[in-house]
């Protein structure tokens, strides 16, 4: 047991910021580049509604096994795009259109989720409900290990949907995030799912594949499009089909 928690855990975390040292350790949150522009069209020029999930690695060490996602909705006929983040620091820790949609700093984000027209429209009223009525809203409600954190924001908003049948990254650290020992369902209603407060657990589905959680690290593999889960480095397979239509270019 000690064995298979070293090989599937602890050395792929371990590999994962070796190379962060390797290319010269993390970068601070205030060294990005501040030229980055979104690739994403202008709203007016986009008239179509539009939902989008991003994710992107944290900065500092902690890039080197989790990373922060978010949300970003466009109604049809919007004039802007309109981003939802949750953040550790200063008052309401969920925060709109605090940066570009797709920006990251200055990096490109991974997409997650891309749903356009009428499906996205029939999709928007229930993550604008989830994320109005999302429970770990208040000052002093944020941490960052093992949640609520920004990516347990964004998962409850993903359960307000589950027809998209998309999971986040499996080192979005924070994701499984529940305030009590949960038993039933996965978020995608696809599996079923044991988990004691986001720290150990195991899931078994369609969408989510076989994950084995430890301390917030998780390994498994990925069955509807066949891939490795790796602590670290997230997923590694065959491209998500549901992310190949984002962003749109200039």
């Amino acid at each position: 047991m000690l064995l298979s928690i070293l090989a599937f855990f602890l050395l792929p975390a371990a590999a994962s910021a070796a190379l962060i040292a390797y290319h010269g350790g993390p970068r601070s949150w205030r060294s990005y580049d501040g030229s980055a522009r979104s690739s994403l069209p202008a709203a007016a020029n986009h008239p179509e509604a539009r939902v989008l999930v991003f994710a992107g690695r944290t900065r500092g060490w902690k890039g080197a096994v989790a990373l922060h996602s978010w949300v970003v909705i466009k109604p049809a006929n919007a004039a802007e795009w309109r981003r939802y983040d949750v953040v550790g620091w200063g008052g309401n820790p969920v925060r709109t259109n605090w940066w570009g949609p797709d920006i990251w700093f200055g990096e490109r984000p991974t997409v997650v989720l891309d749903v356009k027209g009428t499906a996205a429209d029939a999709l928007i009223p229930r993550m604008e409900a989830a994320i109005k009525n999302y429970r770990y809203a208040q000052d002093g409600d944020y941490r960052i290990w093992p949640g609520p954190n920004s990516n347990t924001f964004v998962a409850s908003v993903l359960r307000a949907v589950p027809e998209v049948g998309v999971s986040l990254p499996p080192n979005a650290v924070g994701r499984d995030f529940r305030p009590l020992p949960y038993a039933g369902l996965t978020d995608s209603g696809t599996g079923v799912e044991a988990n004691l407060w986001g720290v150990f657990g195991v899931k078994i589905g369609w969408v989510e594949g076989v994950e084995f959680n430890l301390c917030g690290l998780v390994a498994g593999i990925d069955l509807r499009e066949p891939a490795v889960k790796i602590p670290g480095f997230g997923r590694i397979g065959i491209a998500s089909q549901s992310a190949t239509a984002a962003p749109a270019p200039l």
